[in-house]
């Protein structure tokens, strides 16, 4: 197995954990400590760091994802603020 399939199958990996844990964010009561949003961000930062580690030779669609995975941490950085605001658990 050479690196970028290793590469890409620990992406593949990532991504299908962040989603299942934001579907099962969705399809259960939030605890109070944000469990489900705080193994989605370790998986998006997982990702990232994959990305990172990844060759660059993907014709610029390793940055573009790298973007949408910092654009995704936001997201879910944002969310776990808004709950702490408002009483969301």
């Amino acid at each position: 197995m050479t690196h970028d399939t290793s590469t890409r199958r620990q992406f593949v990996a990532l991504s299908a954990t962040l989603v299942a844990a934001t579907t099962l964010a969705g399809a259960t009561p939030a605890a109070a400590e944000q469990g489900n949003m705080e193994d989605a961000l370790g998986a998006l930062q997982a990702a990232l760091n994959a990305l990172h580690r990844a060759t660059p030779n993907k014709g610029g669609h390793k940055e573009r994802a790298a973007q949408l995975v910092l654009q995704a941490i936001s997201e879910v950085e944002a969310g776990i603020a808004y709950a702490d605001e408002h009483g969301g658990g």
